[in-house]
């Protein structure tokens, strides 16, 4: 049994305010014997523009927000998922919103570029976002071995795609992790409800950490940040404002549920259509 953590924040457009308040949860989560915590997206900067991502963005392997995730992993011996933050892309005034794992002695064992771009118009609050004009979208899915199971790694508008989460399970996953920003319009209406269902049909946890609250530059992000079961109950959860969620998980329990109630045996993939 170990102890994860998925930390809450409502980030800027100061980069070095955002690090020193992500060290904080941090350590907070450290202090409540967190071995595995996980950062929100964009944790390192939610600017006034969509491009002020582009003008930070880090070269992969150095740079500010990369080195502050080393050292903080390294330094409190944890596993560390830094939410996203931009990476440089081979297109020009874009770049990779990337999720990065740390081990404990603060390496990258695997990189995730975000697949799903959030390119949607929402009626009811009248929001337009088009991600993809500044962000290069990935192509791999990613679990990487970790001490506390096989670690799927997704990012906020990936939840809206299982048949992503189902290549994760082929690929072994235990424990799926999803920085996130979602609006609070979208939030309020599916994410729950999504999370839930991602877990359930996958007989895996799920670790959610949530952007939550007003950002300055007027965007209002849903919260909620969650950690649940296999059998789709949340463990803890922070509906409103900043802070961290802890709980444990037991990669027992997640093998004798998927023993006792086998679904993923079940799936018949091999069914065809029949269109008379």
């Amino acid at each position: 049994m170990s102890k994860v953590a998925a930390i809450q924040m409502a980030s800027g457009p100061n980069v070095q305010a955002n690090l020193d308040e992500a060290k904080k949860f941090i350590n907070i989560a450290v202090q409540q014997g967190a071995k595995l915590i996980v950062l929100p997206e964009n944790f390192a900067i939610m600017g006034m523009t969509e491009t002020d991502k582009v003008s930070i963005a880090e070269k992969y392997g150095e740079g500010l927000i990369q080195n502050f995730l080393s050292a903080e992993a390294s330094t409190h011996g944890v596993w560390l998922v830094g939410g996203t933050i931009p990476i440089q892309s081979c297109e020009e005034k874009k770049v990779y919103s990337s999720c990065l794992l740390f081990n404990d002695s603060g390496e990258v064992v695997a990189r995730y570029d975000k697949i799903h771009l959030f390119d949607v118009t929402l009626e009811e609050s009248d929001e337009s976002y088009t991600e993809s004009d500044t962000t290069t979208a990935g192509d791999k899915v990613v679990v990487a071995d970790t001490p506390f199971g096989r670690l799927g790694l997704a990012i906020c508008y990936d939840l809206r795609f299982p048949e992503m989460f189902r290549a994760m399970v082929d690929a072994g996953v235990d424990i799926c992790v999803l920085p996130s920003a979602f609006t609070s319009l979208t939030g309020k209406a599916h994410w729950e409800t999504l999370i839930r269902a991602r877990a359930i049909e996958n007989l895996s946890y799920m670790v959610a950490a949530a952007q939550g609250g007003y950002h300055v530059n007027g965007r209002e992000t849903h919260g909620d940040s969650m950690i649940v079961d296999p059998w789709g109950t949340v463990l803890n959860r922070l509906p409103h404002g900043t802070g961290v969620v802890i709980s444990d998980i037991d990669i027992n329990k997640l093998q004798k549920t998927r023993q006792l109630f086998p679904a993923l045996k079940h799936r018949r993939l091999d069914c065809k259509i029949n269109y008379g």
